[in-house]
């Protein structure tokens, strides 16, 4: 397998920037997700690694060979694609063993890789089936199983399962996870679904606007966002942002947001004196907003009061939406915190794992 580099990459159409200045590594037999929402230049990225789009400026390196003016087929890489891209009137044995027929592979060898292939994957018995008569499961297993059999350097997946239903992709969420680990294979796959990047990813990439936004592991990225709009992408509920100031008073610092105030831990004092007075944006994400009734370590310094607005009820929980009368939040409660429409509820915020950003530039403070 292969380490994959890019270095200062850009892309531009006509004056138009794609990507700008990316600077990515997917270490050997690593599973790197590149995440973010649409026209963010995820999926331009992955075409330029496969080289499907000439780069406009930068260098990638394949196993440390830059491979800028390598054409794709001799990049071995496999992709899969969005829409399977399986040809109709072949068999699933015909469609996985196409590729190899093109490079010349022995006829024996062909036939072991697409059963290997066919084996991990559990399509066996489609060998024989045309796309047609597979759902739309199947069929990204065929497609899945065409670039397993290539038996590349590096797997690139371009939001292979966007178009299943819910229970589906979450299954084969699951089965892409165990392929990578039996393959050992270095995957870079593009989404925009940020569950599936925490879920499937070693490294996330998340990228708006044409730029990279922050590098890291999904828990360094949930716990650590470099900045308001990764803070808002990862995650499930969005992390809340309250505009308020810092006010130091009893002794100590407060966020106050006009209709609520809360203390700021000490431990968080120092790198926030330096705003004290001056409008901030606390984040603070749904799980880590508690009913009082239920809540640990509950005081008058972390408690505030909200009106329900709306109430979704998951089963074993619920996502509250509330107001203070300034800022719309949502909280996740346990399904037993019995909370109504209209009701006002207290609330004890968990400010250990409150985030605080700049107003202006929008870059975390803490």
């Amino acid at each position: 397998m292969a380490r994959v580099v890019l270095k200062n990459v850009g892309k531009k159409y006509g004056s138009v920037v794609a990507v700008k200045n990316a600077n990515i590594v997917c270490e050997d037999k690593e599973f790197l997700i590149l995440v973010g929402p649409s026209g963010c230049g995820k999926t331009t990225t992955l075409r330029m690694i496969a080289g499907l789009e000439e780069i406009t400026s930068g260098e990638i390196f394949i196993d440390d060979l830059m491979v800028n003016d390598v054409p794709p087929k001799d990049r071995d890489i496999a992709m899969v694609f969005q829409n399977y891209a399986l040809y109709p009137h072949m068999t699933v044995y015909e469609n996985m063993a196409f590729g190899l027929k093109l490079r010349k592979y022995p006829a024996a060898e062909i036939k072991a890789r697409v059963n290997e292939a066919a084996e991990i994957l559990s399509i066996e018995k489609y060998l024989k089936r045309k796309p047609k008569e597979l759902s739309g499961g199947e069929r990204q297993r065929v497609a899945v199983g065409r670039a397993i059999v290539r038996k590349p350097k590096v797997f690139l997946f371009d939001e292979p399962l966007s178009n299943l239903d819910a229970k589906l992709r979450v299954q084969m969420r699951a089965e892409l996870s165990k392929l990578h680990t039996r393959l050992q294979a270095t995957m870079i796959y593009v989404t925009h679904d940020q569950v599936e990047a925490m879920t499937m990813g070693e490294k996330i990439v998340v990228m708006k606007a044409t730029e990279v936004q922050q590098i890291a592991s999904p828990k360094e990225m949930y716990n650590k966002p470099i900045n308001k709009f990764v803070a808002g992408f990862i995650g499930s509920p969005s992390m809340n942002f309250i505009e308020g100031t810092l006010e130091s008073k009893k002794g100590g610092m407060y966020f106050n947001e006009e209709n609520f105030e809360v203390r700021v831990p000490d431990t968080m004092m120092e790198k926030l004196k330096g705003k004290m007075g001056a409008e901030v944006t606390m984040g603070i994400r749904p799980e880590d907003i508690y009913d009082k009734v239920y809540a640990p370590n509950a005081s008058a310094d972390n408690t505030i009061v909200a009106t329900v607005e709306v109430v979704e009820q998951l089963g074993s929980e619920s996502n509250v939406y509330l107001t203070t009368g300034k800022t719309p939040f949502i909280a996740k409660m346990d399904s037993e915190a019995e909370v109504e429409v209209n009701q006002e509820v207290e609330l004890v915020l968990d400010m250990n794992k409150a985030h605080f950003f700049d107003s202006q530039t929008e870059s975390a403070i803490i």
